[in-house]
């Protein structure tokens, strides 16, 4: 049986299968690593990769400090929420401090998006992230930035 074309049918599957694959001789297509566990991306988003700089930062600075901060939790959001009387004047939060009172913990947020766009490399990241986790610490002790860690720089 025929189509329209004239033609059958079988063999046209294997050429357009053939013309797909290696398409104006540039070889094959498709991804150049193949993860071994197709769970795991290949590579990491810039969320996760923000993630792992802030919870580096949080770790070691909390381990230092733990005693005296008592409850607190820390999180990373993407962007602070913008009151609707912002101006350009007024500047957008790259973190922010809730102090907790009784069973209910501090919170320190990170916000992400505001952060990386004022840096434009990872070491920019790690020292913005390392400021403001410094002052909003600093601020909870009632202490100077540059006494919660000596790398801080203002």
């Amino acid at each position: 049986m025929t189509d329209a074309r004239g033609s059958s049918g079988a063999g046209d599957n294997v050429r357009d299968a053939a013309r797909t694959r290696d398409r104006h001789g540039r070889g094959r297509r498709g991804p150049i690593a193949v993860p071994t566990d197709p769970t795991v991306p290949v590579r990491r988003t810039r969320r996760e990769r923000f993630d792992d700089i802030a919870l580096e930062i949080v770790t070691e600075i909390d381990a230092r400090w733990q005693s005296r901060l008592g409850l607190i939790e820390y999180a990373v959001e993407e962007s602070p929420d913008i009151p609707r009387d912002w101006t350009v004047e007024d500047h957008i939060p790259l973190g922010s401090l809730e102090r907790g009172t009784g069973a209910t913990p501090s919170r320190l947020v990170i916000y992400r998006r505001p952060i990386e766009h004022r840096c434009r490399t990872r070491f920019e990241v790690e020292a913005m992230v390392l400021m403001v986790v410094v002052e909003q610490v600093a601020d909870l002790l009632g202490i100077a930035a540059q006494d919660v860690d000596p790398r801080y720089q203002p």
